[in-house]
């Protein structure tokens, strides 16, 4: 029997895939637990019209985070911080901080998409990625400075 999968299915396929499964699995498993629906030709183009208006979503926030990558390539965020005699920093910066301090210049950047290899600590200039999307990634210069 084929059906067309509502959610991902461990060994089966993902969802919107069109999936050949025995009767038995089909009828006792997927369709109850609505993990799957028959193949028919109304079931069909709905799956389309998803597939579209995923697509049109998917290009709506791949346009949204090109926007703030440029805005964010223009941004020079400067960090006052406590160090040392020898210029050391008291704390390492965490891409904790970042987030923080990229919220105050008025960007909502979850600290997740910081890709920071590990914290900074020094002073120093430095350029940090962003993953904004998939597709998607800026350069972030920041200044670590003293306090």
């Amino acid at each position: 029997m084929e059906v067309i999968l509502n959610k991902d299915v461990d060994r089966i396929g993902k969802a919107g895939q069109v999936v050949k499964v025995k009767d038995g699995f089909a009828r006792n498993f997927l369709l109850p637990n609505r993990l799957a629906v028959p193949v028919t030709s109304g079931n069909l183009k709905k799956l389309e019209e998803e597939k579209q208006q995923r697509a049109l979503q998917l290009a709506k926030t791949k346009h949204e985070a090109e926007e703030l990558r440029d805005k964010l390539a223009r941004l020079s965020l400067t960090i006052a911080v406590l160090t040392h005699e020898e210029d050391k920093l008291y704390a390492n910066i965490a891409a904790q901080d970042l987030a923080a301090a990229l919220g105050e210049e008025g960007f909502s950047i979850d600290k997740a998409l910081i890709a920071l290899d590990e914290p900074i600590k020094a002073l120093g200039i430095y350029e940090v990625p962003v993953k904004l999307h998939p597709e998607v990634s800026a350069k972030i210069k920041v200044w670590i400075v003293k306090k």
